[in-house]
């Protein structure tokens, strides 16, 4: 990891800059409503292309050296086969752009750049984690961004942001509570970063909450390859209480297979102590990819926004995959990535059919999310619905609409449910102290 990625805006908001962000963004939204064919999204003809189709994106990073996402666009191609054979949304047939992102601010400003070209009527289900790199970009021309990954500041503030999770901040909160009853010393391992800083906050609120002393911050570099010093002094720290066992969180992004195989090294001195994790850092793809079964994450708890991937409640997408990407290794109904994109498409749906046939533009999507439109995700998630402030505006999260998360556990090289439901954690978050 270079050292430039020490400034990305990742994971956690800083909680500064929200309302020049907003107020930026609504100067570019007046301006584009007065100057009408001065800016791309905001006329009538957006998204048209001529054809009477309607016209997205879905980006993310593929072939990079660090996080990987290629499942996404590839399930959004699959998802637009799918709805054009049924004739499409409200007649209209849906075109999907894709970008590589390439894990990289240049590439990800460029994608932007190429969606307002193109006139989309919204960026959907997408994963980058530069969100001031492109979100500048579509605030400016109006463009939507539905169901981002939840991995950026810039996807909780935004005004033009319909987050469809709670990102890191509701799995952390999450993760905490349900580690609380069970654990002794918990070590969180996190970038020595801005953002990694306002880590801590998210669990111990969770850890608070039930009474629990608040996480060892245990800082690593953010631009290393070897992790065996934090590794050995987070083994170490979660082991001095001899009566339970210790837990170590890693959240290092896409870092934390790495530091992972340090800690694997060093854990057979160490059997007390146990691993958990968010979604965000630990998902099936990373699983698999550092063994699956065999894996350091068999037995662990992780944190989810959705139910596992073998609830029933996703066949409706799997039937997506089985027409329309049967074969294709790059989609996996596990990935939260994937399940993301199919969430996102499904809000993307609700609000072109919203307009009963009337014009769809980036505009008018927008409106429909804004004047009170309620979402109904077959049970993924509760209820979407966004309005100019969530519940969580207080601590810095104006955009967050679903604090739901799961509780899953990593059997067999697969991540299955651990309990049934969804906890809320909205409450707990409102604890945080993140000043």
């Amino acid at each position: 990891m270079t050292g430039s990625r020490r400034n990305r805006s990742t994971f956690l908001p800083r909680f500064t800059g929200t309302g020049a962000r907003t107020a930026r963004a609504a100067g570019a939204l007046v301006a584009c409503a007065s100057l009408a064919a001065g800016c791309g999204a905001i006329p009538g003809t957006a998204g048209a292309g001529g054809d009477d189709s309607i016209t997205v994106m879905t980006w993310a990073p593929s072939d990079t050296k660090a996080t990987n996402k290629p499942g996404m666009p590839a399930f959004a191609q699959a998802y637009a086969r799918w709805i054009n054979a049924q004739g499409g949304i409200n007649g209209r047939k849906l075109k999907v752009i894709t970008c590589n992102e390439h894990n990289d601010s240049v590439a990800a400003a460029k994608c932007a750049r190429i969606a307002v070209k193109r006139n989309v009527v919204a960026v959907v289900g997408s994963y980058s984690q530069y969100g001031d790199s492109y979100l500048p970009t579509l605030e400016g021309a109006g463009i939507p961004y539905i169901g981002g990954y939840g991995i950026t500041n810039a996807e909780f503030t935004s005004p033009l942001s319909y987050p469809v999770n709670g990102g890191q901040p509701a799995l952390l909160a999450g993760l905490g509570k349900e580690l609380a009853a069970g654990c002794g010393p918990v070590v969180l391992v996190r970038p020595d970063t801005i953002a990694g800083d306002e880590l801590p906050a998210m669990l111990d609120s969770g850890l608070t909450w039930n009474k629990h002393a608040a996480a060892i911050d245990q800082r690593a570099a953010d631009d290393t390859t070897e992790y065996s010093t934090p590794a050995e002094r987070s083994l170490t720290s979660a082991s001095d209480d001899p009566e339970k066992k210790g837990c170590v969180i890693p959240t290092l992004g896409d870092r934390t297979g790495t530091f992972m195989d340090s800690f694997r090294r060093s854990r057979d001195q160490y059997p007390k102590v146990s691993t958990a994790a968010t979604l965000g850092n630990v998902d099936q793809t990373v699983i698999n990819e550092s063994g699956g079964a065999s894996s350091p994450y068999e037995g662990s708890y992780i944190t989810g926004w959705y139910p596992a991937a073998t609830d029933p409640l996703w066949d409706p997408m799997k039937k997506v995959v089985s027409e329309q990407a049967f074969g294709d290794n790059r989609i996996d109904a596990a990935d939260a990535g994937v399940q993301t994109t199919w969430i996102a498409y499904t809000v993307l749906k609700a609000a072109i059919t919203s307009l009963d046939g009337g014009e769809v533009t980036a505009e008018t999507v927008r409106r429909a999310l804004n004047n009170g439109l309620k979402v109904e995700t077959g049970g993924l998630t509760p209820t979407l619905k966004w309005g100019f402030q969530g519940k969580l505006a207080t601590i810095g999260f104006s955009r967050m609409v679903n604090a739901d998360v799961t509780l899953q556990v990593v059997r067999k090289g697969r991540l299955v449910a651990a309990r049934k439901g969804f906890l809320d954690v909205t409450k707990t978050l409102q604890t945080a102290e993140v000043n």
